[in-house]
């Protein structure tokens, strides 16, 4: 356990109905692999028995099982990001709990990196989504593309293979608020990208409202690219150019027509328009503020309560 050849990362929130199926195929799947292995659990505040669940299946598997016990919910990033800092692999593959992507395929990623990509991305050969959603992550991943130069054919699979070079150049980051795939993306020089399975999630619902997939787009959008600032900056141009002009006309109109008594609400329309775009211009550059506010308070990203490992119970 020491000096590992893998390491699995899975952040867990209230996940005790897939647990034990996941823990069935988990640790089959790595037990064929003829690796060295550890999977490092991150309990992310979860409200059920979860974390009870995750104790008790330390104790059964101690020699390559660790539970890393969050004080509260930090949310998914900021839980890998805790298995990232305490991996000891010399490649490290995350996975959800969900038991959506099979174990299974892990292999799949493991020859990629075996092939010298320091990098591996996946896509969900048929995915079982709402039509909403699976529509949703499209439109996403074509605009995410276009404003950041990051090629991700599927943003919304969190199954990655990464290399320790990757993982140590992560840990190094600070950022209260990143996108993981993205930030692992803009550091590898050998990237690629592999086909793995999607399943029905086992039990459970997904912890990802609609908010918070419009708030994790936000992030990636504003934290690897300032392309949002500069398009509102140039529509901010092209609006005061025209608006001078519509001035230029009423005025001359005015000196040799008269005024006019027409057209009141079609000025009422425009105006209405403009300050539907300077709202939205606002809210941008609040996204952007925001992102500064929080990394100036500088506070932790997360705060362990306890880490059980084959050492025993560390609390932090």
């Amino acid at each position: 356990m020491s000096n590992p050849q893998l390491t699995v990362v899975i952040p867990v929130y209230n996940e005790e109905a897939t647990l034990k199926a996941l823990f069935g195929r988990l640790y089959s799947a790595l037990d064929a692999l003829g690796k060295t292995y550890e999977i490092i659990f991150v309990n992310d505040g979860s409200r059920d028995k979860s974390a009870a669940i995750l104790a008790e299946q330390y104790h059964v598997r101690q020699d390559v099982t660790r539970v890393i016990l969050f004080d509260g919910n930090y949310g998914q990033h900021r839980a890998i990001l805790a298995g990232f800092a305490h991996a000891r692999g010399d490649c490290i593959v995350t996975l959800d709990a969900d038991l959506q992507n099979p174990p299974e395929d892990i292999q799949t990623l493991l020859a990629e990196i075996d092939n010298g990509h320091d990098y591996v991305g996946s896509i969900r050969r048929k995915r079982h989504d709402s039509l909403w959603r699976h529509l949703a992550s499209s439109a996403m991943n074509r605009f995410r593309e276009r404003i950041t130069h990051i090629r991700m054919t599927d943003q919304g699979c969190m199954m990655r293979a990464y290399s320790r070079r990757i993982i140590n150049t992560i840990n190094q980051c600070n950022e209260m608020h990143t996108f993981i795939p993205a930030l692992a993306y803009s550091f590898a020089q050998n990237p690629t990208e592999v086909v793995i399975g999607h399943e029905e999630r086992y039990a459970g619902e997904s912890k990802y409202s609609l908010y918070s997939l419009i708030r994790l787009n936000f992030d990636l959008m504003t934290g690897f690219s300032v392309v949002p600032l500069e398009l509102f900056s140039m529509l901010g141009m092209l609006i005061s150019l025209g608006s001078g002009l519509l001035v230029a006309y009423l005025l001359i109109r005015r000196l040799f027509l008269g005024p006019e008594a027409e057209g009141l609400f079609t000025l009422f329309a425009i105006t209405f328009f403009l300050l539907g775009i300077a709202l939205f211009g606002i809210g941008i550059l609040g996204e952007y503020i925001g992102r500064v506010y929080h990394e100036v308070r500088n506070r932790p990203r997360y705060l362990i309560s306890a880490i059980l490992q084959n050492d025993g119970a560390h609390n932090e």
